[in-house]
């Protein structure tokens, strides 16, 4: 009995110490963010030091995560993105990493649109959650709404 409430006593403990930021974040369809605003900080995204913050490793989510924010970019001029994951790379430091060590690696994403004349490097977390902006450089995808 007193192994029972030692164990339930440790899970609580540590169920209630995760911190998780949740922000909220609507959809535009299954597959993409609507994002509202484009950043006026020219390191958003570009920078392992201020990755995207997409979240969703805490649900199963993350890598979805990843390509909805990717789906809600344009070009420069509302072209089509294309994109590829290039690798993880870059620890840093996070609350939310489901091995508990408090670091977690990010992923680098590769974009072009047509007319682009090199890839632009994107760094993305999935473990943390922030307000989602297109980077500067980017615009917002429209929506073709035909009915």
């Amino acid at each position: 009995m007193n192994r029972y409430i030692y164990l339930t006593s440790l899970l609580v403990l540590f169920s209630c110490s995760t911190s998780k930021q949740i922000v909220k974040t609507n959809l535009i369809d299954h597959q993409t963010f609507e994002l509202l605003e484009i950043s006026d900080d020219p390191t958003y995204g570009y920078s392992e030091k201020n990755p995207i913050q997409v979240g969703g490793v805490d649900n199963q989510s993350g890598p979805l995560n990843e390509r909805r924010f990717l789906n809600a970019l344009a070009g420069p001029n509302g072209e089509e993105v294309v994109y590829f994951r290039s690798g993880s790379c870059c620890p840093i430091k996070s609350k939310n990493d489901p091995l508990g060590f408090g670091q977690v690696m990010l992923d680098n994403y590769r974009l072009a649109w047509k007319g682009s004349n090199d890839t632009v490097s994107i760094y993305i977390n999935m473990y943390d959650y922030g307000s989602l902006k297109a980077p500067k450089g980017f615009t917002i995808k429209k929506l073709n709404i035909s009915k």
